[in-house]
């Protein structure tokens, strides 16, 4: 664990100190292996000092698949908030977890159940709750 006001290194995964406390709650045994990873590495920011372009919880991503071309809005957010329909994918999903942390511009990664590899850029956020001065969703 890191704490850091330089801006950040690409492809260096980033946490609020809320989103950390949060996740922590959550229990080990419930994550998901990249999850676990990054609650191990990585580098922790105050929600004021969040870089605007950090997907955090509650931020509402775009994904485009570059394998289709295709682009995808979710949101990341906790188990109990999960809404697959609505496009609310849980921070403990592969994907979810793929995402948390990694800033616009970066490939996300995540592997399905089954073993398969997936993986989509991070197009853009379309809202953060950080840069929008909500540090307590």
């Amino acid at each position: 664990m890191h704490h850091r006001k330089d801006p950040v290194p690409p492809q260096e995964r980033v946490l609020s100190t809320l989103d950390f406390a949060r996740l922590k709650k959550l229990g080990q045994g419930r994550m998901p292996a990249a999850l676990r990873e990054l609650l191990d590495d990585y580098d922790l920011y105050e929600p004021q000092e969040m870089p605007a372009d950090v997907v955090t919880m509650h931020s509402r991503v775009v994904l485009a698949h570059e394998d289709s071309g295709q682009r995808q809005q979710l949101t990341l957010c906790y188990p109990d908030q999960t809404a697959p329909a609505a496009g609310q994918v849980s921070v403990l999903s592969p994907l979810g977890a793929g995402l948390l942390g990694r800033r616009v511009g970066e490939l996300a990664c995540w592997t399905l159940p089954g073993g398969e590899q997936r993986e989509a850029r991070i197009a853009e956020l379309a809202f953060q709750p950080e840069a929008q001065g909500l540090y307590t969703l």
